[in-house]
């Protein structure tokens, strides 16, 4: 849970810091725009992917279930900026599944945190796992940062692509192919 009266406090200090006037009209309300804003951008820090997975359906096959193009957006924890994407979720059944949209929120929990993009990807992928208990999984983000874009090495439009397999994704070559293909399909 954000701590409004903290982050208000954090963010007069952070304004002052770098020679801004806390009492200028256009920065009066930016503590509380900022503390109300961190509640809903780490929202992710009080959410289980667990509640969203827990839904399941029962089927008889076990055909690659692949939700790709997942929008998200997340904050590098090394510095705070913004990274955003795409992310591309797989797993194959084993006797279940769930609601498509319940793959989308996964992504969301562990987006809305102070993250590392590598980090988070294994950390839907193991979600999955663990949850869905499917024969494997395979989760592919496909991000730019702008710590890269805006400051440092300045490149925008470059993009960092991350993949966590497990389970009959790890070692099977076939089925990561047919993911990839059904990826650019």
């Amino acid at each position: 849970m954000v701590d409004h009266e903290k982050v208000k406090e954090a963010v007069r200090l952070l304004l002052e810091g770098i020679g801004e006037d806390t009492g200028r009209e256009g920065l009066l309300e930016t503590p509380e725009r900022i503390a109300k804003m961190y509640e809903e951008i780490y929202g992710g820090m009080d959410e289980d992917a667990g509640e969203h997975l827990s839904k399941v359906f029962s089927v008889d096959n076990s055909e690659m279930v692949l939700e790709k193009d997942i929008v998200f957006y997340s904050t590098c924890e090394h510095h705070l900026m913004p990274f955003y994407g795409k992310a591309h979720v797989a797993y194959i059944p084993n006797g279940k599944v769930v609601g498509l949209s319940k793959l989308a929120r996964t992504v969301e929990v562990y987006a809305r945190r102070p993250q590392i993009q590598e980090r988070m990807t294994g950390q839907i992928a193991d979600a999955i796992m663990q949850h869905l208990k499917p024969q494997g999984a395979m989760v592919v983000l496909e991000a730019e940062h702008m710590c890269m874009t805006m400051r440092g090495v300045k490149k925008p439009g470059s993009k960092t692509v991350s993949v966590a397999a497990r389970g009959v994704f790890q070692d099977n070559a076939a089925l990561q192919t047919q993911f990839y293909h059904m990826l650019h399909d």
